[in-house]
């Protein structure tokens, strides 16, 4: 499945200690091994060390005396994770006070995806932050109902490089959710989290801040934002989000409107219905609205985009090894009539599975797309729960249009732009009114701007 919001990762490990900022040392040995499997030749060197140098070569016998310790229970899959193996065993057996395997635990997961994959798309989730997660696939969840993911303002296809926000790696808003405290409270794409309740962002992860962002319904969450030149704080009252994947509408003139929202298990089915009502109430041509919808599960976007291309290539998934998955149109659709005009509306909160659907049809010729570029993310995960009841998200593969283009970083291109101007208000729709434009305009001109694409 396709999202654009990484997994929980952890806050940034502390320095290490270094020539600059020496460790305390012990001013006096201890009275007795601090350990009783330390062998006693050991012991006695440590402590002759200690008498003759002092205590900083007291440290170091002590430390050259645990490397001889017996390794403990943990098993390294292979010989780079023995270091892992001893790390842990050596804290367990000599940290000052007592851990908590379940914390280390979490702490090495996060750190694997985190320092290891670098991926804003693959991490490790905690059992509360996967099941927050599930809930918001699932179309209910807890929160201020916003996407939210990062973004390297200095060069937007290295997003390996923003393991921690930061001034380059910002926090944007992909989208807020129809109907969401998010919205209503004024939040929009494209606006830049530099705070949660006060403190900053920077030196943290996405997934922290989604997790502060997150809360109980009825209790309120403070962001600082830039939009544009202007930094400003908004107040959200949580609230349980139900989101509504299909809203529709006949407009002036037989327009048939349908907005998507998400792409959950049950969007494709209630999509189907809605569109079918539009065409049997007499709807003449079709304005399919994708903005601000950041995506979800792919086989969605395969019987989405069916609803309009007849046959044919919707997009490919292709994996490590080579190995490449065709998704083609099933065939079942109730708009694949080239003689019904379609607009496809969109923007930078269009993300992932949208981009599928709004590429497909872009490359199809099946309609023509207002708005402004897409978020830009091609990449496909895999969701799995753990024995720890926390899962892993883990990107298994690229997608590609039909004509084997990437949207990442730059997103999918719009035929005709528009761009909605900063306080526009919330009754108009620039974006809208362009699109029922062309489709009250001549055919022959909508005919003639496919062409030209």
């Amino acid at each position: 499945m396709t999202e654009p919001i990484p997994a929980p990762t952890s806050e940034p490990p502390p320095a290490p200690i270094t020539d600059a900022t020496p460790a305390p040392l012990p001013t006096t040995p201890p009275l007795r091994p601090p350990d009783g499997h330390r062998s006693p030749v050991a012991w006695v060197v440590s402590l002759v060390l200690a008498s003759m140098v002092g205590a900083l070569l007291f440290a170091g016998g002590y430390l050259a005396a645990g490397a001889n310790r017996d390794r403990g229970s943990c098993a390294a899959p292979s010989q780079a994770f023995a270091a892992l193996c001893e790390a842990y065993d050596k804290l367990k057996d000599q940290y000052v006070d007592q851990l908590d395997d379940q914390e280390l635990v979490d702490g090495a997961l996060r750190g694997l995806f985190e320092y290891g994959v670098k991926d804003p798309f693959s991490g490790y989730m905690s059992p509360d932050d996967y099941q927050r997660a599930l809930g918001s696939l699932s179309g209910e969840f807890t929160g201020i109902g916003a996407e939210m993911s990062v973004k390297n303002l200095e060069d937007a296809g290295d997003l390996a490089a923003c393991v921690e926000l930061s001034d380059t790696c910002a926090l944007v808003v992909v989208a807020p959710l129809e109907d969401s405290p998010a919205l209503r409270a004024g939040l929009q794409s494209g606006d830049i989290v530099l705070a949660v309740d006060g403190v900053s962002v920077n030196g943290s992860t996405l997934q922290d801040q989604v997790g502060k962002v997150r809360g109980e319904a009825g209790t309120d969450v403070t962001l600082t934002l830039r939009r544009g030149e202007r930094t400003f704080e908004l107040t959200i009252t949580r609230a349980k989000i139900t989101q509504r994947e299909v809203s529709s509408e006949m407009l002036n003139g037989k327009i048939g409107y349908i907005a998507l929202h998400g792409f959950s298990p049950a969007s494709a089915d209630q999509f189907h219905e809605a569109l079918q009502q539009l065409i049997d109430d007499g709807a003449a041509s079709i304005v399919f609205d994708l903005r601000d919808n950041p995506g979800g599960y792919i086989d969605a976007a395969q019987r989405i985009a069916s609803e309009f291309i007849g046959s044919g290539l919707i997009f490919t998934q292709e994996s490590s090894g080579g190995d490449v998955k065709r998704w083609e149109s099933d065939g079942g659709g109730v708009a694949t009539d080239e003689s019904l005009p379609v607009v496809v509306l969109i923007n930078g909160g269009s993300a992932s599975a949208s981009e599928i659907v709004a590429a497909a049809m872009l490359e199809s010729g099946r309609a023509t797309l207002i708005g402004q570029p897409t978020y830009g993310k091609n990449t496909v995960q895999f969701w799995t729960e753990l024995t720890n009841d926390g899962g892993v998200r883990i990107t298994i593969s690229r997608w590609y249009t039909p004509d084997h283009n990437s949207v990442a970083p730059d997103g999918v291109q719009p035929q005709i732009a528009v761009e909605v101007p900063d306080g526009t208000p919330s009754d108009q729709d620039p974006v809208l009114e362009r699109a029922i434009v062309e489709l009250t305009t001549p055919a022959a001109g909508l005919e003639g701007l496919r062409a030209a694409a």
